[in-house]
């Protein structure tokens, strides 16, 4: 029998004062994949941002269960240290502050969470040399303030290296696709991929279905008007490429 990791029953959301999120229900087991698409304005990140606990985004219903505790009760920290973790749409650059001190100090704080030893510098640079590697990230780079000066691309790369060392327990990717070429594209997803043990689970966000060529999902759902109004498997994806939103929009 699979075992329910995240729970989502009757969520309702608002931002300034508008209601974003609408009766949203969502159940996602452990080790699967689910794909959420819509159009613009869907909520689609709101959703995401809801779930990491991002200020200003506030549920006025419904309830949010992870790993059997309440999410919606954990403060952003708790939920990062529990697993949760958000690749974004627009990665933050903060200045003053190296990659690798940044990274090092969120492992850490993960590795106490649940009773292991913290790393040391040694050990750390090791980890996330070679994750750097695999993601085409040289030493330069993590020596940089997080994000200042990177393209897009490398944005979503050092995204993904953070997830690749914190393996969290459920990761969610806002539109990671965003502003990446090809070639960045399949380097993202393959990090992804080596993350999918069949324990960990995603929830994919995206407008388009080449992602889904990389990150093949378990579920497809289509997000339109605050909540899911289809659901299906990989095939939806490309179904919705070919024939779009238009059928799941409402005349305003």
């Amino acid at each position: 029998m699979n075992t329910p990791l995240l729970e989502i029953e009757d969520l309702c959301a608002e931002v300034c004062g508008k209601q974003i999120i609408k009766d949203f229900n969502l159940t996602i087991n452990e080790g699967e994949v689910h794909a959420i698409m819509g159009p613009n304005g869907a909520g689609k990140s709101t959703l995401s941002y809801v779930l990491c606990g991002k200020p200003g985004y506030a549920v006025t219903s419904g309830s949010v269960r992870f790993k059997g505790k309440d999410l919606l009760a954990m403060s952003v920290e708790e939920r990062a240290r529990e697993g949760v973790f958000l690749i974004m749409q627009y990665p933050v650059e903060i200045p003053g502050v190296p990659t690798t001190t940044f990274l090092k100090h969120a492992v850490n704080a993960v590795r106490k969470h649940q009773g292991l030893p913290e790393l040391d510098t040694m050990e750390f640079l090791k980890m996330v040399r070679e994750e750097g590697r695999l993601l085409g990230i040289d030493n330069e780079m993590l020596k940089r303030p997080i994000n200042v000066g990177f393209s897009g691309g490398e944005k979503k790369r050092m995204e993904t290296l953070e997830m690749s060392i914190l393996k969290p327990d459920f990761a969610i990717l806002d539109e990671a696709d965003s502003g990446l070429d090809i070639d960045a594209l399949k380097v993202v997803a393959e990090g992804v991929n080596r993350l999918r043990d069949g324990k960990r689970s995603m929830l994919v966000i995206t407008h388009y279905q080449r992602l889904l060529n990389y990150i093949v999902p378990d579920f497809v759902h289509v997000f339109a008007d605050g909540h899911i109004v289809r659901s299906g498997n990989k095939d939806l994806a490309l179904e919705l490429e070919q024939n779009g939103y238009a059928e799941f929009v409402k005349e305003k």
